[in-house]
């Protein structure tokens, strides 16, 4: 029987890393033991946890700020201790929540401006636990509602907004990860005595537990679109593994699979528009890569990506910031223990042009679904959705407008070219014009009047079309603009040109005049 090869869209995706001046270098990444990714990415920004002395304190660089960063560029500085986890708001890309040593969780609003000094003071300080905090997680539809959990062994819900506690909850160990459901109605979270515990979110009460791998090293765990849940961890032989669990029934897993060998906790990343997930471990230098589907076992792996530079930390781009024009479907931000920042996108080989929706499906917005006051009064909502094909046509729109902007602005030479025929060449400039200034009774002939009728009785234009709905006047007039100076450069040019020659005329006939006297 021959072998079948299952086929999937996704089997040849491919990474080509940016260029090293379009990444980010010179950076003091953490060098924190805690298992994090110290990387958190959202359209506008990047935010990369740093090493800092007496005190914590975390990068935040604009996505079009690339190169080399200063070691004097100004930081986000007001936690005393460490800080261990940053995570961008998802419905506020201004918005940016840290937690650390100190013991408080920090939620910041970052200015969309070039930030000149360091920003000290927070939107809100949420203070509750005992010891220090090790993450927090966003809700996904709920405006304002944070997660976080410490070495107190306590989780806290947060309203934000008004920062108060709204739920309490107490775990038997250490929390390692934590993830929200589709709708944010549950949560699951992994744990050092090996137990994966799912919660309600509204009222912080376990509804099941089971022990996801049965090693002593620490599990990850993230929940799937369809209420299933994917756990990365180590078994009792030290073996990397991954597993796919039925919140319906956690008996046993859907598939569990051996990895390798390696010691690096394994970070989990799923992407729900395209059922993928994508396994970054630290300290490794591979992405792998899968495709969880219906069909059995579930979890199909796809491909892998491989380089020589292992990674430190690791952060993904939201689907809305990635580029729709190149089929790109997920962007990487890895963190080298050299401190450079590489950028990372995986795109699917497409030749056609149009918009791809199979790639595209609508994805999560950065509209609320709700307030955290409905949510916690009943209001179950699934994230508010938005198309990408409304970007991908004003991306190409825009590139568009570019092109032919280019081409009647490319230099000063070619846009003088074109501005009319009589600025072909200054000769020619300086030939017109002298024959447009003398008056008709000075030419000697028919044949030096041509010029002038050809200059002064132009022929008319024929009516043009109707402007389209997206013509912009004032850039109109920066271009008229432009082509004044560039003609009253032109005309300086012909004035200097007609100075030398007087001047070499009166000489010329000066010399004449000597040698017949």
């Amino acid at each position: 029987m021959a072998f079948k090869m299952r086929q999937s869209k996704f089997r040849h995706v491919f990474a080509q890393p940016y260029k090293k001046d379009q990444c980010y270098d010179n950076i003091r990444i953490s060098k924190s033991s805690l298992d994090c990714k110290f990387c958190s990415v959202n359209p506008k920004f990047v935010a990369i946890i740093t090493e800092a002395a007496g005190g914590g304190s975390f990068l935040v660089l604009p996505l079009s700020k690339t190169g080399r960063v200063e070691r004097d560029h100004p930081m986000v500085t007001g936690h005393t201790g460490a800080v261990l986890d940053i995570k961008w708001c998802p419905h506020n890309d201004n918005v940016i929540a840290s937690c650390g040593e100190d013991t408080t969780v920090k939620v910041w609003q970052i200015p969309d401006e070039v930030i000149t000094t360091n920003i000290t003071e927070p939107v809100v300080d949420l203070c509750a636990h005992q010891r220090r905090v090790h993450y927090i997680e966003w809700h996904p539809s709920a405006l304002n509602l944070l997660l976080s959990s410490g070495a107190d062994h306590k989780i806290f819900l947060w309203n934000v907004g008004v920062g108060e506690v709204l739920v309490e909850m107490d775990l038997p160990d250490l929390c390692l990860s934590m993830s929200f459901n589709y709708d944010g109605t549950q949560f699951v979270t992994t744990c050092k005595d090996k137990k994966m515990r799912i919660f309600e979110t509204r009222t912080g009460k376990m509804l099941k537990e089971k022990q996801a791998h049965d090693g002593s090293k620490p599990a990850q765990a993230v929940f799937l679109k369809d209420n299933k849940i994917f756990t990365t961890g180590f078994s009792k032989m030290s073996e990397r593994q991954y597993a796919l669990w039925d919140t319906k029934d956690l008996s046993e897993p859907m598939n569990m699979e051996v990895i390798d060998t390696s010691n690096g906790v394994i970070f989990p990343f799923y992407d729900g528009d395209t059922n993928m997930v994508w396994l970054c471990g630290k300290g490794d230098s591979i992405i792998r890569f899968y495709e969880v589907t219906e069909e059995a076992p579930f979890v199909h792996y796809l491909n892998l990506y491989q380089t020589k530079e292992s990674q430190r930390g690791i952060g993904m781009m939201p689907k809305r910031g990635l580029n729709v024009c190149s089929c790109e479907i997920t962007r990487f931000y890895k963190l080298l223990n050299n401190g450079l920042c590489e950028v990372l996108p995986m795109v699917v080989p497409r030749k056609s042009d149009l918009f791809q929706d199979d790639l595209y499906p609508d994805t999560p917005s950065d509209e609320p679904a709700c307030t955290a006051d409905q949510f916690m009064e009943g209001c179950d909502s699934t994230p508010v959705l938005c198309c990408l094909k409304d970007k991908y046509a004003g991306a190409k729109k825009e590139q568009h407008s570019a092109v032919r902007k280019s081409n009647v602005l490319d230099t000063p030479n070619k846009l003088a070219a074109r501005k009319s025929n009589v600025l072909d060449t200054p000769s020619k400039v300086t030939s017109r014009q002298t024959h447009h200034e003398q008056p008709a009774s000075a030419t000697s002939n028919g044949a030096a009047e041509a010029p002038t009728q050809a200059v002064s009785a132009p022929t008319p234009a024929p009516a043009g079309p109707a402007l389209p709905a997206d013509f912009d006047p004032q850039a109109l007039q920066d271009d008229i603009r432009k082509l004044k100076l560039i003609v009253k450069a032109h005309e300086r040019r012909i004035k200097t040109l007609e100075d030398k020659v007087a001047q070499f005329e009166a000489n010329t006939s000066e010399e004449d005049e000597g040698e017949q006297a």
